[in-house]
């Protein structure tokens, strides 16, 4: 059982995911506005935020901005639209997935527990230049520096360094990364490389580790 933060503003749909998650086997805890989903979070610790991005006050971006900022809790985002420029703005905020309303309770519970279920195999240390990866403890740190990675992203750093040289396509990434299908959300991808570029790499215009290769995908260096 995931203990999961609600932050929606709307009574009905607060109302309704929570009576539904809670079937599905978790504890919820609701708040109805960003300020007061910061405060519940500050107060109890808990294992997923599931965050409308349409709040009154603070927005839902923020609230995703300052959530990561603070730590590695996963998000889930709510989306009122499909819109593109909501779904990226909502994901280069630092949400680790998304769900378009109105959520169906068995996707937006799918998506939950396939966020829950990123960590890797144990394997050891793997080092990459002044990069060290540590799957038993799932720690990085990038020349002895401690570097603080969100879920999904140490999920698709372990993902491509196990297998440096090895070239995925953004459709194996969703399927391994993400537990989807549907290569429509390639987005999830691309973003998430970038933020994770931005955090391990010197020069992340030029990356050393997280490599491109056109019309393919990604792939793990230094070869």
């Amino acid at each position: 059982m995931a203990t999961i933060l609600l932050i929606e503003d709307d009574p009905g749909v607060r109302r309704g995911l929570q009576l539904a998650l809670s079937r599905h086997g978790h504890e919820v805890r609701t708040a109805e506005t960003g300020e007061d989903g910061l405060r519940a979070l500050g107060a109890a610790a808990c294992d997923l935020v599931v965050l409308d991005l349409m709040l009154p006050g603070i927005s839902g971006f923020e609230v995703c901005r300052r959530i990561r900022a603070a730590g590695g809790v996963p998000v889930v985002m709510l989306t009122a639209r499909g819109d593109d420029f909501d779904v990226v703005t909502g994901l280069e905020a630092g949400a680790d997935d998304y769900v378009v309303k109105p959520a169906q309770p068995t996707v937006l519970d799918a998506r939950i527990r396939a966020v829950l279920r990123r960590s890797a195999p144990s394997d050891g240390v793997r080092v990459h230049g002044g990069l060290r990866i540590d799957t038993e403890a799932l720690t990085v740190t990038l020349h002895d520096a401690p570097v603080a990675l969100t879920p999904t992203e140490l999920r698709l750093l372990l993902t491509l360094s196990r297998a440096p040289g090895r070239v995925f396509s953004r459709r194996q990434l969703l399927e391994e990364v993400w537990e989807h299908d549907y290569l429509g959300d390639s987005r999830l991808v691309d973003n998430c490389v970038q933020r994770l570029r931005a955090k391990i790499e010197e020069h992340p215009a030029a990356p050393e580790y997280v490599q491109t290769v056109r019309g393919f995908g990604y792939r793990f260096g230094p070869l």
